[in-house]
């Protein structure tokens, strides 16, 4: 049963001439000052869904994006600055990019920021795909095997870091602590200062392949499974029950997992797709050449693959994948509902902010949403 209605904001900047036709991605370039408006459309938004009763707002952490589209290096921080701005909305890590952290700095600054906020940050990993970043800040992406090695073992230390009073690791990438002489002894642990409040930490990740899902069912984290095709998310969905049924987390479809998706409202289908066109098209424009194209055809190919589809999508690809719910209220409310039915389990839906639209009409279609959809499932 939802209970759970959140959205996305990837940082991006209120972008002029969007659509497959405006300006191409890689030939967009920004002032500081432009750049810098992230921080006061995070302050909009949060202050929006709170007022709303929204209960989480999801961040993305990027770096070096002069294109405008994902623009905040650290949601740590951001998140801290938030929760003084709001009462009840929590801020979601959607997601710290492991590699390019060290291990013990993500766990003491979440922990920290736990603290400081009365626990309304959420933690969320994910391994990271932009290579101009986690590649400059000295580690693999483009190599699927070391990324995957390296992000495993910083998840290691960082659960023995939030969980045990104090530890030691020994491992390829880390050796902790470091083999020295302190204060007339040789260290052989340390403890984490802080420690997360409330244990075990709640972690989400993006799930995609067997492999995220069986890693992030072991380790007792939460899957997000976003802007995908329906038989893409029924696969996802029904691997992930089996891998938490496998490590004693029940097996109920659709547990422990959130789903995203795309949304905009108006009178009818037609009118809502034509208006969410340029903004859906801009974001494709940016994400697809990184792979983030999760459909299937007719015949359960992925797109992309041999044998089917490898162009951008476009918007009537969406709405017919049902990754993106386009009309009005109903319309949503109806899918909604199908949801539920087909995945008893599932508590948390995600709405995902198209990187193209820009501020006041994204605002406008969050109280449009909090008013005529979301009270048909928080307040039963």
């Amino acid at each position: 049963m939802i209970e759970s209605i959140g959205t996305l904001y990837a940082g991006h900047i209120d972008l002029e001439s969007v659509g497959f036709d405006s300006i191409p991605a890689n030939e967009r370039v920004y002032s500081e000052e432009e750049l810098n408006t992230v921080y006061s459309k995070a302050e909009s938004i949060a202050k929006v869904m709170d007022s709303n009763g929204y209960d989480i707002l999801w961040m993305a952490e990027h770096h070096f994006q002069k294109e405008g589209y994902e623009c905040i290096p650290n949601v740590l921080m951001l998140a801290v600055h938030l929760a003084h701005l709001t009462k009840n909305i929590r801020i979601g890590c959607g997601f710290n990019v492991s590699p390019m952290w060290h291990p013990l700095r993500m766990a003491e600054d979440y922990a920290t920021a736990e603290i400081l906020t009365n626990q309304r940050v959420v933690f969320g990993v994910g391994r990271g795909y932009h290579s101009r970043e986690v590649e400059t800040f000295g580690s693999p992406v483009i190599d699927n095997d070391l990324n995957r090695e390296l992000f495993e073992e910083q998840i290691e230390v960082i659960l023995k870091a939030f969980n045990s009073e104090s530890f030691s690791h020994h491992g390829k990438n880390y050796t902790i602590p470091a083999s020295v002489p302190y204060r007339g002894y040789d260290l052989e642990e340390i403890t984490l200062v802080p420690r997360p409040v409330n244990l075990p930490v709640e972690t989400w990740q993006p799930v995609v392949s067997g492999g995220s899902i069986d890693f992030t069912a072991r380790n007792g984290f939460n899957g997000v499974v976003a802007l995908t095709g329906e038989k893409l998310v029924d696969q996802a969905f029904h691997k992930f029950r089996d891998a938490c049924a496998e490590n004693g987390r029940g097996n109920v479809l659709g547990s422990n997992l959130a789903l995203g998706i795309g949304f905009y409202i108006a009178d009818n289908e037609k009118e809502a797709m034509e208006k969410l066109r340029p903004f859906h098209d801009e974001r494709f424009k940016w994400f697809a050449p990184f792979g983030f194209v999760r459909y299937a055809d007719e015949d359960g190919r992925v797109w992309g693959t041999p044998g089917a589809p490898a162009r951008t999508p476009r918007i009537e690809d969406g709405v017919e994948q049902k990754a993106w719910i386009c009309g009005p209220p109903s319309h949503q409310i109806e899918f909604l509902k199908e949801i539920e039915e087909k995945y008893p389990g599932l508590e948390n839906i995600i709405l995902h902010w198209p990187e193209g639209m820009p501020r006041d009409e994204y605002l406008s279609q969050l109280r449009i949403f909090a008013k005529e959809v979301m009270p048909t499932f928080t307040e039963r």
